[in-house]
């Protein structure tokens, strides 16, 4: 079974930054380049995992999360938040609006890989 992970994230630099820390895990990933570019494609493909981007242009990372947990595959889905601003400030909201869990951006490769497997094999098993 190949695990399918959509990327949201509208910087190019960041966006190849997160395909780098996700290559070695050899997951099928798409990518969207905000969060309405993102919720077209969930609402089309089947994605076992998404991460997304906090501030980005047309529709937010809080938007996007809202509007995914309004999605029967979604509902359980795991679903991370990625920002460049304070955790402390940001985590609780993006919890609320259902995040899994929250990384600061630069993302650190191995911590980052650890959760997303360990999150994938709850979410497939």
């Amino acid at each position: 079974m190949s695990v399918s992970i959509l990327v949201v994230e509208d910087k190019d630099r960041t966006r190849e930054h997160v395909l780098d820390v996700l290559a070695p895990l050899n997951f099928h990933i798409v990518t969207a380049k905000d969060g309405l570019d993102g919720l077209s494609k969930a609402k089309t493909e089947s994605f076992d995992m998404i991460l997304t981007d906090h501030k980005m242009p047309v529709m937010d990372g809080l938007s996007l999360l809202k509007n995914l947990r309004e999605l029967e595959p979604y509902r359980d889905a795991p679903i991370f938040f990625m920002t460049t601003q304070d955790l402390t400030e940001v985590e609780p909201k993006a919890l609320k609006a259902g995040a899994t869990a929250c990384f600061s951006k630069p993302l650190q490769a191995e911590p980052v890989r650890e959760q997303i497997k360990t999150h994938i094999q709850r979410s497939v098993a």
